[in-house]
């Protein structure tokens, strides 16, 4: 157990098992028993103005961040080399789109939080779980962001910052095949920590809150039979009711 402590063990290797198993017992138990509360309570109804500016903002900034997330962790560094992309040209990419993507996220969930706050139905419909939640998402962005931020202020001074991909990145995908590289993960820096630690507490709480709506894909839309319109009947009333009366169906 060199290069680790007891507390690293107890972060790196029992918690990110806990976690999936609340993760996976928590939307089991939530699809079984709690199948109508699977939504996002949608507040479109009390105010749209805010949300159809703050929602796109924040869910495609969030699309990119989770995409650039996907790529950074499961992709070993040595194949991008093979693929013959530089380091450089790599971590530039990742810190542009991180700092695009990362700020998108901000503004949109300040600015449903603004809206929450501040629209009184809307406000008067945000459970204590939601406020928790809010405050999860909104730590994780803000750690992600900063430490984003901070290495890139480091790069453009001419300094070096430690590679991720040497440190969380084995240690996430060794998680998976149920071998935790705890050194791995305690030799990365604080930032790198303290964010992985709020992405596992908003992991913690996505299947008891509405980010439960996360798992929720409209396949059945893809096969649904065509919905039919018609117009107003233009008769007048009376005439020609004997033959509507037996023309049944669609």
């Amino acid at each position: 157990m060199s290069g680790f402590g007891p507390a690293d063990l107890l972060l790196w290797g029992v918690l990110p098992y806990v976690v999936l198993v609340l993760v996976v017992g928590g939307l089991v138990w939530r699809y079984r028993y709690d199948r109508f509360g699977w939504t996002t309570r949608s507040s479109e109804l009390y105010e749209s103005r805010l949300l159809r500016i703050g929602s796109p903002l924040f869910h495609f900034g969030l699309l990119v961040v989770i995409a650039g997330h996907v790529v950074g962790l499961l992709v070993p560094d040595t194949w991008t080399r093979a693929l013959g992309v530089p380091d450089t040209l790599y971590h530039v990419t990742a810190l542009s789109l991180g700092l695009v993507a990362g700020f998108c996220t901000l503004a949109g969930i300040a600015l449903l939080i603004w809206r929450r706050r501040t629209t009184g139905p809307v406000f008067s419909a945000t459970t204590r779980n939601d406020k928790l939640m809010y405050a999860v998402l909104v730590l994780a962005i803000l750690t992600g962001l900063g430490m984003t931020v901070y290495f890139a202020g480091v790069e453009l001074a001419g300094g070096h910052t430690q590679d991720y991909r040497e440190t969380v990145s084995p240690w996430f995908r060794s998680v998976w095949v149920l071998q935790p590289d705890i050194a791995a993960m305690a030799a990365a820096e604080a930032p790198y920590k303290l964010h992985a630690l709020m992405g596992l507490a908003l992991f913690t709480l996505l299947p008891f809150t509405r980010l439960v709506h996360a798992f929720s894909a409209p396949v059945g839309y893809l096969f649904r039979p065509y919905v039919l319109y018609r117009s107003r009947d233009q008769h007048p009333a009376g005439a020609g009711q004997a033959e509507r009366a037996t023309r049944r169906g669609w």
